[in-house]
């Protein structure tokens, strides 16, 4: 079992900045894939970034230039620094983490007022 800790959620305005932090603990496969999707209020989860164990990101069109995902393996972390954000990037964001097997996080929600 893997157990996912999320933070660094809340309300900004547009233009301004948030990071997020996941933190993974229990059985953590050596070679994974730790990422953050988000879900908006009536809208399917979609990927947002996505960082290896080796570093290799994949971002989506919608937040690259704006939003950096960086990870600390030694304490099996994960950051999404968030720039210059959009009210349509509101939503609950989730954390996901795919190893041996797939685990998401419980969400915290982003809210950007314009």
């Amino acid at each position: 079992q893997v157990q996912l800790a999320e933070s660094g959620g809340g309300l900004v305005q547009a233009g301004g900045s948030l990071r997020l932090s996941c933190a993974a603990s229990g059985s953590i496969f050596r070679l994974n894939t730790m990422g953050w999707y988000r879900q908006a209020q009536g809208k399917q989860r979609e990927l947002v970034a996505t960082i290896t164990t080796g570093g290799s990101t994949n971002y989506a069109d919608s937040v690259k230039a704006r939003f950096t995902i960086s990870r600390d393996n030694a304490k099996n972390t994960v950051y999404l620094q968030m720039n210059s954000l959009k009210p349509e990037d509101t939503a609950v964001y989730y954390c996901r983490f795919v190893g041996r097997y797939d685990y998401w996080g419980q969400g915290t929600q982003v809210t950007v007022s314009s």
